[in-house]
């Protein structure tokens, strides 16, 4: 069988309505997603618009070329609004009918109407701007680590460029000398089966696009704390075990960081569980902000936090340290109406080499934290021997206390 025009026209119109049902089909599977039903109803739209084009010398001119582009343009517009949605963007309800407004105003004028190659400009134009403004939305996305948005990007962007191409490049065939309706042909054929290809690429692409936020938010929604929006205790470990792994063949000095919010039980019974929890967000957008991006911070617990500084000797530990709790003693003056005025003492570790791991340096930070908080609370204090010292004869002698009551009851 000859792969003509015609062919690929009706192939077209049923791969377009079968890529639609597929992604609402998907949609209805997953119904979080909402771009997916915007694309869906955008290739259904299209197979409809292709069906009216079909029926130019049969129907009026109104129906199979007005109507018919109107609808296409409607379709292109609705994948870029599914874009937009995708990456969490509102809908431009203006825009979303501009294409169409555009074309049947200015495709009226006399000097547009007259010209079959104005027309088909006009035409081009609108869809590869919309066809554009899609990549565009999906390139802006791109903090998101979706892998499948880059194909996306690329087919849009060459489908947009090759659509533009359409006019100029037939106005060329058109001005050959008679005898070149092979080329012609070969052309349009090129053309159409792009098209098809590109409608079939795209759809399976934005499907792989939403499979992928799915997982990755499956797998974001174990490692995130999900109250504060920070990583949660396993994360943080995670990451912090890479970070020192990297430090055995680049040593810089690191700070870990425990911080332990004073008082924290007190504030939920005064204000109330919901401020307490707002408490706690507070505290890690003000902790995160006080920080550089190639830090690390999570959350191992109620109201104890980590943090681990890259490149930080004592100087930058401890002023990172003494930030964090003047700015959480400013942030919480007033929560919701209520004089919270919280307070975080901080114990601060530092190393030089990767020999202990993250649980060794968190335990050290823990007798930093002890001594601050035994000091009064809302304080920076940091490891040293002496203090870890000192702190495990205050054990021992707590032992050696409760040992010597325990004896005299019994003796008693």
């Amino acid at each position: 069988m000859s792969l003509d025009v015609n062919t690929l026209f009706l192939v077209t119109i049923y791969v377009e309505a079968i890529l639609g049902l597929l992604l609402l089909f998907a949609w209805v599977q997953n119904t979080s997603i909402h771009a997916v039903a915007w694309w869906g109803f955008a290739d259904l739209l299209r197979a409809a618009s292709i069906a009216l084009f079909g029926t130019y010398g049969t129907a009026p001119d109104l129906i199979s070329i007005d109507l018919a582009n109107a609808m296409l343009f409607t379709a292109f517009a609705l994948t870029w609004t599914g874009a937009r949605v995708f990456d969490h963007r509102r809908p431009q309800p203006i825009l979303l009918f501009a294409g169409a407004a555009l074309w049947l105003v200015v495709g009226r004028l006399p000097s547009v109407a007259s010209s079959w190659d104005m027309r088909a400009l006009l035409s081009s134009g609108i869809v590869t701007a919309y066809t554009w403004a899609t990549a565009y939305e999906f390139w802006r996305g791109r903090s998101e680590p979706l892998v499948s948005r880059w194909p996306a990007i690329f087919m849009l962007f060459a489908h947009g460029a090759l659509y533009l191409l359409r006019t100029p490049f037939g106005a060329v065939l058109s001005a050959l000398p008679p005898g070149n309706t092979v080329l012609e042909s070969v052309w349009l054929t090129v053309l159409s089966f792009e098209a098809l290809l590109f409608t079939i690429s795209i759809a399976f692409i934005l499907l792989a696009m939403a499979k992928e936020r799915t997982e990755y938010r499956h797998k974001t929604a174990a490692l995130v704390d999900p109250l504060t929006g920070i990583p949660n205790r396993r994360a943080f470990f995670q990451d912090t075990a890479l970070q020192l792994k990297r430090q055995a063949s680049d040593p810089r000095p690191i700070a870990v960081m425990l911080l332990d919010l004073d008082n924290f039980k007190s504030i939920n019974d005064r204000f109330g569980h919901a401020v307490g929890d707002r408490v706690l967000q507070v505290f890690a957008e003000t902790a995160g902000s006080c920080m550089c991006r190639t830090d690390l911070f999570g959350r191992l617990g109620g109201e104890e936090f980590a943090a681990l500084l890259v490149d930080a000797p004592r100087e930058r530990a401890l002023a990172v340290a003494n930030d964090i709790r003047r700015s959480f003693a400013d942030a919480t003056r007033e929560i919701d109406g209520r004089p919270v005025v919280g307070t975080v003492s901080v114990g601060v570790v530092i190393t030089y080499d990767a020999v202990l791991d993250v649980s060794a340096l968190l335990a050290q930070a823990d007798h930093a934290l002890y001594r601050a908080k035994d000091n009064g609370r809302n304080r920076v204090e940091l490891a040293s021997i002496e203090l870890i010292l000192d702190r495990a004869k205050r054990a021992a002698d707590a032992g050696a206390a409760t040992g010597i009551r325990r004896s005299a009851r019994t003796a008693a």
